[in-house]
């Protein structure tokens, strides 16, 4: 091997760990919200609790390492524990979130996408969208159904 071929070689090791570091530094300094613990909190019997009281029903759909699922969760999960978002209050709203993987609730309400909101009212489907992750839009979901 020429030193030329040998000092290529390095380049290119260099050039791979630089990439490395870049999607290292990408997935969990940059972008937290992907490795951001997510759970199923959905249970049916909380479910129907919550709207024979007369509570409007937040459902957002989930998948690991989806990082727009994790900011939807997010904006929902601080909205439930401040007990508000922005001057929507939470205090008459139930918040569930499941693994969209989970067949059984996920065809319980027909959900095939992650990211996927839906809101309950007087115990029917008022709204669905996908893709809705800030805090904006969800805010805007809630007002066009409240």
């Amino acid at each position: 091997m020429t030193h030329c071929n040998i000092s290529k070689s390095k380049q290119k090791f260099i050039m791979l760990k630089k990439y490395i570091i870049l999607f290292i530094i990408q997935l969990f300094i940059i972008n937290p919200s992907i490795s951001m613990e997510k759970e199923t909190t959905f249970n049916k019997k909380l479910f129907d609790k919550a709207q024979s009281e007369g509570k409007i029903v937040i459902i957002s759909s989930w998948i690991k390492y989806c990082s727009s699922c994790a900011s939807q969760m997010k904006v929902l999960n601080q909205a439930k524990n401040k007990g508000k978002l922005l001057d929507v209050n939470f205090q008459n709203i139930e918040y569930f979130s499941f693994d969209v993987t989970n067949k059984e609730i996920a065809e319980l309400f027909n959900v095939k996408f992650q990211t996927t909101l839906l809101i309950f009212k007087d115990n029917k489907e008022v709204y669905r969208s996908l893709g809705e992750t800030t805090e904006d839009l969800i805010y805007q979901a809630l007002k066009k159904t409240i």
